[in-house]
């Protein structure tokens, strides 16, 4: 067998063009890890953005209709679990990476910077992080807005019944009176009188309203709440 004498010049050669290519793969690889960095960072700075916008340019032909939502409809969700629709900008829990990604993708496929977030969560997730389910939405103009991002966890299955009686004053006085009568149930007969009749039930039965409803009314002022309608969109703490 022959073997053909190895030219040293030809394997510098090789060397050097392999080199070049490996070279020119770290710097595309560099220049995507900055350009996603780049991105990244100005997707974060919007998420924390003050500026009012009410619209984007998106290409309607690509979004998915099951992710258009109305503010009406969104809304009355808010005002039927007590939660609450603000700019991303309130928002202090954490955006997942998942959200960002998304982010980019519509971005990409939309070719504009999406502007003007918002955020629909209990209101304690404007104040401190949990684990309750965020809703991540961008606008699309005429009050309807495009569903990006939902993360967490569910909400629990009896918030709307827990939210139920701040929804308005006829609800929260109907609550009071139900409870004021289920107590005045509790009370012991003959405990203030030997003799048990119905005028003794409604009076223990009033005492028991104004006690609870007093405080009621003093958690309500004490803790600046507010019924659902008033603060669903409200950023003030004390709404």
């Amino acid at each position: 067998m022959i073997f053909k004498n190895t030219d040293i010049e030809h394997k510098l050669y090789l060397q050097r063009k392999k080199s070049a290519k490996e070279h020119q793969l770290l710097e595309e690889v560099q220049h995507i890890l900055a350009s996603n960095f780049t991105q990244e960072a100005k997707i974060n700075t919007e998420l924390h953005s003050k500026n009012k916008i009410v619209v984007n340019n998106f290409n309607f032909d690509l979004l998915e209709t099951e992710y258009i939502y109305h503010l009406d409809q969104i809304k009355e969700i808010c005002i039927n679990y007590r939660l609450r629709f603000l700019d991303s900008s309130y928002f202090k829990g954490k955006i997942p990476e998942q959200a960002i990604t998304k982010i980019k993708t519509l971005e990409a496929d939309h070719d504009i910077d999406i502007k003007g977030y918002k955020v629909m969560a209990p209101s304690k997730l404007f104040k401190l992080e949990d684990r309750d389910d965020p809703l991540l939405f961008a606008p699309i103009g005429n009050n309807y807005f495009y569903l990006i991002h939902k993360w967490g966890n569910d909400l629990h299955p009896f918030r709307k019944m827990l939210a139920w009686p701040f929804k308005n004053i006829i609800n929260l006085t109907f609550l009071v009176v139900l409870i004021s009568y289920l107590v005045s149930l509790m009370v012991p007969n003959g405990l203030f009188s030997k003799n048990n009749s119905t005028a003794e039930f409604w009076i223990i039965f009033f005492f028991m309203f104004k006690a609870i409803a007093s405080i009621v009314i003093f958690y309500g002022f004490a803790l600046g709440k507010n019924f659902n309608p008033a603060i669903w969109n409200s950023k003030y703490f004390n709404a």
